[in-house]
């Protein structure tokens, strides 16, 4: 894969999560531009070193290593990356960790639906606003 493509980045530790959110993901945009980290410190080291920043974030909460929440403060406040889309994409329905997200900066977040076709409902919907409607900033 050429990094230089990459439109989604999802950061995911969940081997089944992961799986799944890519088999999806590659259904509605194109394969070759996903790109897959596995724990918030391989997220961060994409984004510093990956080449042009994808267009959005999918990311976790629970992650090893650095957790989504740190990943997203690092992030937010790093000149390079604050713009970048992050839509936090998690099983936590938590009050606290949907405040603490917004407050850090996230520009959505999403419970991951436990039924195949809401998840897959929910990230086509993910994919055709980010990718498609929504516009971002000049890099």
């Amino acid at each position: 894969m050429n990094d230089n493509l990459v439109d989604i980045l999802l950061v995911e530790d969940n081997p089944t999560d992961a799986a799944l959110s890519m088999r999806v993901l590659k259904k509605f945009a194109a394969a070759e531009r996903i790109h897959l980290a596995r724990d918030g410190a391989e997220a961060l080291d994409f984004l510093k070193t990956g080449g042009r920043p994808p267009h959005l974030i999918l990311l976790d909460l629970k992650l090893p290593k650095v957790d989504g929440l740190e990943v997203l403060r690092r992030m937010k406040t790093d000149p390079d990356l604050c713009s970048l889309p992050v839509v936090i994409f998690t099983s936590s329905n938590q009050p606290k960790d949907v405040r603490d997200c917004y407050r850090l900066g996230a520009n959505s977040y999403i419970v991951k639906p436990v039924d195949y076709e809401r998840f897959t409902q929910a990230v086509q919907y993910i994919v055709s606003y980010w990718l498609s409607l929504n516009h971002p900033p000049e890099a």
